[in-house]
């Protein structure tokens, strides 16, 4: 049987000392949530940020239309939320939980007091934005450039850096999508990923094993993408 969620990211701990990361837990208060509730909608005030001890949550955008598009795919060690420089800031996105999921919930002012206390802990933090920023720029440019191919053959790949493992010489996405899912994520039709993903397969650069996709020939989804080779820090969901 496989593993369906095996992490392949460090999550938040790769960006903060030993002793940061401890002191932002310090400020954490624990917050239990089952799979289909949600920690914030858009329009919520922004007011917290969330790390996900054990679980997952799914970052989701309403278009002007309704439809609903899937921006990240959270897993166990992420930090996720928005913390902008005004107070009255509201959420964009809506954050829902996709499995049960414990979280450690971090107050916007008990932060503040954090980073004005210790400058090390304030560097990390601005990476770590920094870095946010960069995944949520590098996806809205896999949407709008390079059409819904280059938009799905980058889905694939960054599923592939947050879910794959090795098997057979090829990467096996243990994370289980349905085409409709991947239409959400990418802002297509069930039917074009029902269509995308046939022509891949007879290109043999995928495959697919018990409702898996299967990697087999990342390079050809990279020139379809037109990959700029990102670190895997921010080629991820």
């Amino acid at each position: 049987m496989i593993k369906q969620y095996p992490t392949t990211t460090q999550g938040i701990r790769q960006f903060f000392s030993e002793e940061n990361f401890h002191r932002l837990e310090g400020i954490m208060y624990s917050k239990q949530a089952k799979k289909g509730d949600y920690l914030f909608r858009e329009g919520d005030p922004a007011e917290r940020l969330y790390y996900i001890v054990k679980g997952s949550v799914r970052i989701t955008k309403l278009s002007d239309t309704g439809k609903s598009f899937v921006l990240y795919l959270h897993q166990t060690g992420d930090l996720f939320g928005q913390m902008d420089p005004f107070q009255d800031s509201v959420q964009s996105f809506s954050a829902e939980v996709t499995e049960d999921t414990a979280i450690g919930v971090i107050q916007r002012k008990d932060l503040e007091i954090l980073l004005w206390q210790h400058g090390d802990l304030a560097v990390e933090f601005m990476k770590w934005m920094g870095l946010m920023h960069r995944m949520t720029e590098s996806k809205f440019r896999d949407l709008m450039m390079y059409g819904k191919p280059g938009a799905l053959c980058s889905l694939l790949i960054r599923l592939s850096n947050s879910y794959g493992v090795p098997k057979e010489h090829h990467t096996l996405i243990t994370y289980k999508l349905n085409n409709t899912e991947m239409a959400e994520m990418i802002g297509t039709t069930r039917e074009g990923v029902n269509r995308m993903l046939h022509e891949m397969k007879k290109e043999d650069a995928i495959d697919f094993r018990d409702g898996h996709i299967m990697i087999k020939d990342a390079n050809y989804l990279r020139d379809i993408c037109h990959c700029e080779n990102c670190p895997k820090e921010i080629c991820r969901m």
